[in-house]
């Protein structure tokens, strides 16, 4: 057998599969090959999206299930054996691998990051390390030695009969932490971005602690009701019922082991209300505190007061946002990320939707000023100062500006999808309501068929509270758009939600990327891919600050009479055709000009005022798109192409002859499209029928454009058919005349015989046989495809 000629995939079933059993590898239960650990990143352009390549490994080796060791590359025989060995370096460091190897056949190079001295060797085939041989280097290289702490490292994962998966970011999160509690570390941080699913890491996680039996009893805090049930009934719910206990209405039972609690259900103002003091304090030997920002790190909280009461249990705050601030630090408390998990990272890896902005400027974001001894239209009379964006709503109520939102949100909806799921955050309950009332005038002809295609979601509201499921159901249709001001910034699961409106002065990064997470699921079968962020108090200007960690696809400033849907390719420059770039914003925290330190008398003095006629318009417009490497760019679709063939094909010459040599053009254009260059958008932008090939020569090359019925022509022209048979010609001029229609990928497809018309010429064996065997056929396709692109 001659190994240079074997395939990447004979190399590895001839070769390093063998090796691997030989050194004592389980095929079934320690071996996996070809293992995707990305969906692949959502490139969105226009309303067209496509996803980029999922990362792929050859193999990964496992000690256990969950629990793995190593990453080989294989490479075919005409390459080096340590070709591969810098892509499996940095697949290694996303898996969090020490050991990586590469090969093609003849040996292997392994790559030992857990020797400090010799990093990188040759090894034989036959020398392959054993499970056991780099399960105790990597205890080692862990410290970790006694038999305890093996025995907490080696404990199985729960086998999900379900089908469901742990993702490699959820297996490391479980894994660093099960390490942390075996070195008896007490204080622990996970950091993983919302919609990454926390909760179901927290379980595998709970249940490898709960089987060893070194956590017995577990207390699992949150600050919603919903989540308790949600966590209970989902995720949680192999434990079994029997085990579980919701504490309800600060009534104790000592008789389970796992508990489901509130923060504020344990605590209370008053000393003999705190029911988490009938505990005893070493009662919990395990304690999750999930959305830990929200109150566990901050001294002065309440909540605090239960973890210093059970400080004897270890402790793992689970958070999207960890909190820093002079009075209020998860760092401090828990120490630094065992692992942590971003949102860039999410939607970089294909498992977080990536958004659009959509920022509008009104004529009263730079301050609106009353007239001398203005009354409201409660007769009160008007301070005189400057009102700007941080007093809308919260100060100053102008009914036009309330209104202008409703219908641009309605616009957008009427232009994209009227039923998309929408979250409105206000300043207020009030101001909920308020534009509640807006949105229902905006949307009177769905509001009359069904009465609850708007709801107000707030604390204080028993019929929008009692919709919250429904809102958050992917089946349920209604309530389609919601106002809120906090109730659904955070733990909520709000699969679908398509888009998000910002109409409150966000000023906390934490909360920001919570109102960004409520939109980041992903559902796929129901057509969810991206949402978007509409943003009325430049509230967007956080992504510029350096703790956010994910940026928007797209940002868009409609102007005045622009539609408030993100044009498809914007075109932006100097009219030279030279590139602009929009200047990075910077944010600012509000300034003391900003803030009017006079509290009114609420005797005297009404806490806002109300008026009603004021003219407010949009004004401005910017858009701005992220390119595939996670850069905000400001350029057309057609710089954004040019740039990227520029990047993988060095001259007109290198495309024409990959594509010559191309045995489908449909891969070739699949590998343009995961790399973010969609051609149908491209064509759609351009305006012309333009043939796949001439659109990029024309769009990269500044070539002269042909459509696909000027090339058709060509090829009619010179007439080279004449030497075919007669049946074999009208095959031929049908071919010709479905890549008129349908473009060069059509003509490739093994079914073109069996639709029309050529299946009315004759049997796809019938027209085969016009040409003589089959590979005569093959060749006639070549032939016909080389005359399309003759010109070129």
């Amino acid at each position: 057998m001659y190994k240079k000629s074997l395939t990447e995939r004979d190399i590895c079933t001839k070769f390093i599969t063998p090796a691997l059993k030989n050194a004592g590898w389980d095929i079934q239960k320690q071996i996996r090959e070809e293992v995707f650990f990305t969906d692949g990143r959502i490139i969105v352009q226009g309303s067209l999206h496509t996803r980029g390549t999922r990362k792929r490994a050859d193999y990964i080796l496992y000690y256990k299930n969950n629990i793995p060791l190593a990453i080989i590359e294989a490479k075919d025989n005409k390459k080096g054996i340590g070709s591969g060995m810098q892509q499996a370096l940095e697949y290694s460091e996303i898996l969090q691998l020490p050991f990586v190897f590469t090969s093609n056949g003849d040996s292997f190079v392994f790559h030992d990051k857990t020797n400090p001295e010799i990093r990188e060797k040759e090894i034989p085939l036959n020398e392959f390390p054993s499970p056991s041989t780099l399960w105790e280097k990597y205890l080692k290289f862990k410290g970790i030695a006694s038999p305890k702490e093996r025995e907490i490292v080696e404990q199985d994962y729960f086998v999900d009969d379900s089908g469901m998966n742990l993702r490699y970011y959820q297996a490391n999160a479980v894994n660093r932490t099960i390490e942390a509690i075996a070195k008896e570390k007490n204080r622990i941080l996970l950091v993983m971005a919302t919609g990454t699913g926390k909760t179901y890491t927290a379980f595998n996680l709970i249940w490898r602690l709960w089987k060893t039996g070194i956590k017995k009893r577990i207390l699992f805090l949150a600050d919603r009701n919903a989540l308790l049930t949600q966590t209970k009934n989902g995720d949680f719910s192999p434990f079994g019922n029997d085990i579980m206990h919701i504490i309800k209405n600060r009534k104790i039972d000592k008789s389970y082991q796992i508990y489901f609690a509130l923060y504020q259900g344990l605590t209370s103002n008053e000393e003999e209300k705190n029911a988490y003091k009938e505990f005893s304090r070493d009662f919990f030997d395990l304690i999750v505190v999930d959305e830990c920002h929200r109150g566990s790190a901050s001294e002065a909280s309440a909540w605090r007061e239960i973890l210093e009461y059970f400080e004897g249990a270890t402790q793992i705050g689970m958070t999207a946002t960890p909190k820093e601030t002079k009075d209020i630090s998860n760092m401090d408390y828990y120490g630094e990320p065992v692992y942590t998990y971003s949102l860039k990272q999410g939607i970089m890896d294909g498992f977080l939707a990536p958004y659009k902005v959509v920022r509008f400027t009104t004529n009263l974001d730079e301050g609106w000023r009353p007239s001398a001894g203005m009354l409201d239209k409660f007769g009160h009379e008007i301070e005189d100062r400057i009102y700007n964006l941080k007093d809308y709503d919260r100060k100053m109520v102008i009914d036009q500006r309330t209104q202008l939102i409703a219908d641009k949100i309605t616009e957008f909806l009427k232009a994209t999808d009227r039923y998309a799921k929408t979250i409105v955050f206000c300043i207020d309950i009030e101001h909920a309501q308020r534009m509640r009332q807006a949105l229902i005038n905006a949307n009177a002809d769905l509001v009359s068929k069904h009465p609850l295609y708007v709801v107000k979601i707030t604390g204080d509201d028993e019929v929008g509270k009692r919709e919250l499921d429904n809102f958050t159901d992917v089946e349920e249709r209604f309530p389609v758009i919601a106002t809120t001001s906090k109730m659904l910034t955070t733990g909520i699961d709000t699969k679908m939600v398509k888009l998000i409106v910002l109409e409150a002065n966000i000023g906390s990064m934490t909360e920001f990327k919570q109102i960004v997470g409520r939109g980041t699921r992903i559902r796929e079968a129901e057509g969810k891919l991206y949402f978007t962020i509409m943003d009325f108090r430049k509230a967007t200007n956080l992504f510029a600050d350096p703790d956010f960690d994910g940026e928007p696809v797209q940002i868009y400033e409609p102007g005045l009479e622009d539609s408030p849907v993100p044009p498809l390719y914007p075109e932006i420059g100097d009219g030279d055709g030279n590139e602009l770039r929009e200047p990075e914003p910077t944010w600012e925290g509000p300034s003391s000009t900003d803030i009017n330190i006079h509290e009114p008398d609420p005797d005297t003095e009404p806490i806002k005022y109300y008026v009603n006629d004021i003219e407010v318009k949009v004004i401005n417009q910017r858009i701005q798109y992220f390119a595939a490497d996670g850069r905000l760019i400001t350029e057309s679709l057609k710089d954004y192409t040019r740039k990227n063939i520029d990047k993988n094909f060095s001259s007109l010459d290198a495309f024409i002859q990959r594509w010559t040599e191309a045995e489908k053009k449909e891969v070739l254009l699949a590998e343009l499209a995961e790399q973010g260059i969609l051609l149908e958008a491209l064509r759609e932008e351009v305006g012309k029928d333009l043939d796949d090939f001439d659109l990029v020569c024309h769009i990269a090359f500044d070539q002269p454009a042909l459509t696909r019925k000027e090339r058709a022509e060509q090829v009619r022209k010179r007439n080279y058919f004449a030497k075919y048979s007669e049946k074999a010609q009208a095959v031929l001029n049908a071919l010709l005349d479905k890549y008129e229609q349908e473009g060069i990928t059509t003509i490739e497809q093994g079914s073109i015989l069996k639709v029309q018309p050529l299946n009315q010429l004759g049997s796809p064996v019938e027209l085969v046989r016009a040409f003589g065997k089959g590979k005569d056929f093959e060749k006639a396709i070549k032939e016909l495809e080389k005359e399309i692109y003759k010109s070129a």
